[in-house]
């Protein structure tokens, strides 16, 4: 077993806390230990955790893990952004959702951080011109996760996506940093066009449970969209919209609502 060099610890926070809250969850849980040791104690860092863990869930008889975890060992090896990312992911998480009280948790459980951790992947294998295989890595996020990301869409660092079943998300969708969304939000298209066509959604934008953005449209940084709107026109930043169609109803109600996840129309975060 491959054990946390204290070095790394000054240098990699976020890794010396998942180890340290792993061993804590096999003290209190012995029947994890394997699960635990497996995903997460096994490894030296945090890349090679999510490349294990990306295998194990995507694997099927169509795809061995061995082959998933060496795309997913070359793709963090090749661009260190991914990890810069996923680390940003699990900060995220932990900022901003109620329900989650170490950072462990996502790693092993969430699976919107999970289904983000897969799409970097796929992207990735869409920027090295493998267009198949990363629509291979998008099928089995969806069949695992229920979240479909096209593989061509961009999405920054720091985001956070609670409950995460059935989201959606176009290929010329653009999200910004330190976004957060809830369940069965859809950044999708307005018909059967092939250019640019999906929502741009900027910095700290909080999209609310069931929300949808269609068209090629804007949504400025720091904007509120309420849980259930039809978003199909440009939203300024800083403002709250809300209803089908929706409508301006008010500002964001805070510097940066997809951190404080504060959903309530007419109240301040």
């Amino acid at each position: 077993m491959a054990h946390s060099d204290p070095k790394l610890a000054n240098i990699d926070p976020v890794w010396s806390q998942i180890t340290e809250e792993a061993r804590v969850a096999i003290a209190d849980e012995p029947l994890l230990g394997g699960l635990i040791h497996g995903s997460v104690l096994h490894h030296g860092k945090l890349e090679a955790a999510l490349a294990y863990r990306f295998s194990q869930k995507l694997a099927s008889a169509e795809m061995s893990e061995q082959i998933l975890r060496e795309i997913a060992d070359e793709a963090y090896a090749s661009d260190p952004t991914l990890g810069e990312a996923a680390r940003a992911d699990i900060v995220a998480v932990y900022d901003r959702d109620p329900a989650c009280d170490r950072f462990l948790q996502p790693v092993l459980f969430f699976k919107g951080f999970q289904a983000i951790q897969a799409y970097r992947i796929g992207h990735w294998l869409w920027k090295q011109g493998r267009k198949d295989m990363s629509y291979f890595v998008q099928m089995r996020t969806s069949e695992t996760f229920g979240v479909d990301i096209h593989p061509a869409a961009r999405i920054g660092k720091g985001i956070m996506i609670d409950h995460a079943h059935s989201i959606v998300i176009g290929e010329t969708a653009v999200v910004g940093d330190n976004v957060s969304m809830l369940h069965s939000v859809t950044l999708g298209g307005t018909g059967k066009e092939h250019d640019d066509r999906h929502p741009k959604i900027e910095n700290g934008v909080l999209i609310g449970a069931g929300a949808k953005v269609l068209g090629n449209i804007t949504v400025g940084h720091c904007s509120r969209v309420a849980a259930g709107s039809v978003v199909l026109e440009e939203v300024p930043p800083m403002k709250t919209v809300a209803g089908v169609p929706a409508k301006i109803v008010g500002e964001a109600g805070c510097t940066h609502p997809s951190i404080s996840m504060d959903q309530m129309i007419g109240t301040k975060g």
